[in-house]
């Protein structure tokens, strides 16, 4: 595949890898949204040197980069089965100048997919526009992807962020799931320390970015699948994943939510059931 759409698009090849036929690749890039160096990972399947291709944005949890869902997840081979590009934004701005936090759960790494409004987070801290706005626009322009075929998915912080953007975006991304989410961050420790520092004390604004709030407010027009395991360790503390089931009840979206045996909150749990995922939005976006 010639980089040059890669050159006009602004953007600077680190790293590749071959791939069950396709192309591992990440990127390095100046963004606008968070007036940053930011980096990300996209797999380019072998179908996609034939015609353009839906895209599936995977969105990562606490602590993690690019690098945790690309080298642990094993999505290549169902990706390239299925004719599905991947991408994988970090997960917050990174730099000297960034502001940070000595909690793993705030500042670098933790940017919760949102648009921070409280100093000093403000000042960078914007990832929401960079996924929903930027990212996307930046892949359709350097990819063989078709715009009206995106899904998101993500882990933990990160499957947070794939239902809040999904919600707020249906138009965008027409299909989303999620592994082990933070459905309810207004009521959890995590999400209640994030949104405190993020968006300031009035929580009426933290609903913005609240996936049982959203459901409540707005809906989805089409169905969803979640996976979580019980073994988990953050799942009756921050995780709740019962109270989006009420939501969802309530407003009578169907929500496939598997509760995996046994299993806990690592990438051992997330590989197991990436295939199937992929498989899950192929089948949403190449009907679409």
């Amino acid at each position: 595949m010639a980089t040059e759409p890669w050159v006009q698009a602004g953007l600077s090849p680190i790293k590749r890898w071959k791939s069950f036929g396709g192309d591992q690749l990440v990127f390095a890039h100046d963004s606008k949204a968070t007036g940053t160096r930011m980096e990300f990972a996209v797999y380019v399947p072998p179908q996609a040197a034939k015609q353009p291709w839906p895209v599936l944005f995977y969105l990562s949890g606490l602590t993690c980069t690019w690098e945790n869902v690309t080298t642990k997840a094993g999505f290549q081979h169902a990706a390239a089965e299925h004719g599905m590009v991947i991408v994988a934004p970090d997960t917050s701005p990174r730099g000297d100048d960034v502001a940070d936090d000595s909690g793993y759960d705030l500042g670098k790494g933790a940017g919760f997919y949102l648009n921070a409004t409280q100093a000093p987070w403000s000042k960078h801290f914007k990832m929401y526009d960079y996924v929903v706005q930027e990212l996307t626009e930046l892949v359709a322009r350097a990819f063989p992807v078709n715009f009206a075929r995106f899904g998101i998915t993500g882990h933990s912080m990160g499957g947070h962020g794939a239902l809040t953007i999904a919600m707020k975006n249906p138009d965008r991304f027409k299909s989303v799931s999620a592994f082990s989410p933070i459905v309810a961050p207004s009521q959890v420790p995590w999400g209640q320390k994030a949104f405190q520092a993020y968006l300031g004390p009035d929580q009426k604004t933290w609903a913005d970015y609240d996936s049982c709030a959203l459901m409540a407010s707005r809906g989805w027009s089409r169905d969803i699948l979640i996976d979580q395991g019980d073994a988990d360790e953050f799942l009756a503390q921050q995780l709740r994943p019962e109270l989006f089931a009420e939501a969802c009840k309530a407003r009578r979206v169907p929500l496939t939510l598997r509760m995996q045996a046994g299993y806990d909150h690592s990438y051992y749990f997330i590989s197991t059931f990436m295939a199937e995922h992929v498989r899950w939005h192929a089948e949403r976006l190449h009907a679409s």
